[in-house]
Parts: structure tokens; C-alpha cells; sequence
């Protein structure tokens, strides 16, 4: 099924379809795992719509627009707190060799004592 189909559809169609592909897909692997699937190419075409009923449920839990309407502009204002907060510089080679020394010293004095 394409998704142009799907974005046609209710959110409890969606959910509906969502269970069905489920039971199909899971039907499928069972089948083929007892070699009684003719058709292999099902079990990937059912996980791929099964794929895409997922992201259209989380494109409408998330508020976006499924059916490709324009988004809402987003506003050009300062940037937001999380933007503007450094991320942690990892340590610099120097001050990761002192940690790896005193566990090698740690490792070499246990060694040591038996």
C-alpha cells in the first residue's frame, strides 16, 4: 500500500491497519519459518507498510501535517537555550593518560601482591 493512500485514512483506521499488518507479518515469518510461504517477498513488503502506518501514527502524534499542507513557519527569533549551551568538550589526550596510568599502576600493584 502506498502512503498516499494511508495519509488518507483515520487515525483509527491507521491504528486498525497498524494491528492487522502486525498479525499478517507475524502469520508470514511463521509460514516461512515451517516452509510453507510462497512468496518471501511478503515478508518485506509487510514490514515496510508496516513501517510506514508507524511513521504516519507518529507524524499525527507529533502534530505534524501527513498530508504534505505547508508547514508553520518557524520564527527567525534569538536562538533557543538548548542551541546555545556548549557541549562538553571531550578530554584532551593529556588528561586521559593520568586515568590509564593510575589503572595500569592499580592493575600492576594487584598483580603484585599475589
Amino acid at each position: 500500500m502506498k502512503a498516499k493512500d494511508m495519509r488518507e485514512k483515520s487515525l483509527e483506521d491507521l491504528r486498525e491497519l497498524e494491528k492487522s499488518l502486525v498479525a499478517d507479518a507475524f502469520k508470514a515469518r511463521f509460514k516461512n519459518f515451517t516452509n510453507r510461504l510462497d512468496d518471501t517477498s511478503q515478508l518485506k513488503k509487510l514490514r515496510r507498510d508496516l513501517s510506514r502506518v508507524k511513521t504516519l501514527l507518529g507524524e499525527l502524534a507529533r502534530g505534524q501535517h501527513p498530508q504534505g499542507a505547508a508547514k508553520p513557519a518557524k520564527k527567525a527569533a534569538a536562538p533557543s537555550k538548548a542551541k546555545a549551551k556548549a557541549s562538553p568538550v571531550a578530554p584532551s589526550a593529556k588528561e586521559s593518560k593520568p586515568a590509564a596510568a593510575k589503572k595500569r599502576s592499580a592493575k600492576a600493584q594487584s598483580e603484585a601482591s599475589k
